[in-house]
This record gives C-alpha cells, structure tokens and sequence, in this order.
C-alpha cells in the first residue's frame, strides 16, 4: 500500500477531525510534475521535519506538542491512521485557498510560502476521509527518504475507525466543492 509522508502534526489533525483537507505542491523532487495524487487509498506515514509553531495556527500548536511526545524510536515509524480521498481539486485562486482555510490547520503565512513556491503551479487541494488504526511499528528504510511525497510500504489495511461522522463528512465535502469548483 502506498503511504503519503506528512507532518506528524497534520496526521495527528487529521486523525481528530481538526483537519480534512492537504493542500500539497508536491516535493522538491517532484518539482516536473507537482503533486499527484497516486493512490485513492494510502496509509498516513507521519514525518517530523519542518513542522514549528509558526506554521500552524495558535489553537492547533497541541497537535506539534503531542507529535513530538510521540516521536518513534530511531530507524522506526509508527503508522497509526490511513486516508481515503474523496474529492481533489487543483486550486489557482488565493480566495479559495483563503476559503479553505477552514478544513486545515496551516497558518495563513506558511500557506502563502508554500504558494509563492512555483508559483505557476496550483495547489492540488484533496479532501480526505481519515481512519484510525491500531497503531504498529514498521522500520525505516533508505527508499523513504528525501523530499518526495509518496513511498511504497509494505502494508495493507482495509478497516478502521473513521475520524468523522459520515453526516459530518458529507457536510464538510459538500463545502468543500462549493468552494474549489
């Protein structure tokens, strides 16, 4: 199963329902083509780099304190939640990347960083259905490293317990394509 690397304070949003939408430009090794979304199922694996207060929104900082209380143990990672996607949009426009402010829990300047980052190319917007795992070790290996968002990781899970509602979900995708079509 594919696994989308992201910063361990998103999946720990992600995981409470604080956040369901990434808004991703792709890795500096994915700088041709930006970001793809490569699975429409992908395990969460949870990074530790770039990840400060000033990124986040004040009422989110707990996210980065409970993240790194929970840093693994060198040479391991700790998988705790997969992601469905739902819908995906490429985004253009800062007034609707301003709108969907809502469904994530980045500050408004590192939202503007990452913009002003090739600037040319959208933001791909994805909304995603979260479900939480038993959570279970898995070793890093040298495949997983570096500024790419995608790895192959040799896990398949196929149930667990859904981080909202189905209503709530459904309210909140609705939202979601009013705003990014």
């Amino acid at each position: 199963m594919n696994g989308l690397k992201e910063w361990a304070t998103v999946v720990k949003a992600l995981e409470s329902g604080d956040q369901t939408v990434i808004l991703r430009k792709g890795g500096i090794l994915e700088v041709a083509s930006g970001f793809i979304v490569e699975a429409k199922k992908f395990l969460l694996f949870p990074t530790f780099e770039h990840q400060t207060y000033d990124n986040l929104k004040p009422q989110f900082h707990k996210y980065l304190d409970i993240a790194m209380a929970r840093k693994p143990k060198a040479g391991q990672n700790m998988i705790t939640s997969y992601a469905e996607v739902l819908a995906e949009s490429d985004v253009l426009s800062d007034d609707k990347i301003k709108q969907l402010s809502q469904f994530h829990i980045w500050s408004d300047p590192y939202i503007a960083t990452r913009r002003n980052w090739m600037p040319d190319k959208p933001m791909k917007a994805v909304f995603l259905k979260v479900f939480k795992v038993p959570e279970f070790e898995i070793p890093l290996k040298p495949e997983y490293q570096g500024c790419k968002s995608w790895i192959d990781i040799n896990a398949n899970l196929d149930s667990g317990e859904s981080a909202l509602g189905q209503e709530e979900t459904d309210l909140r995708l609705e939202k979601f394509r009013e705003i990014v079509n």
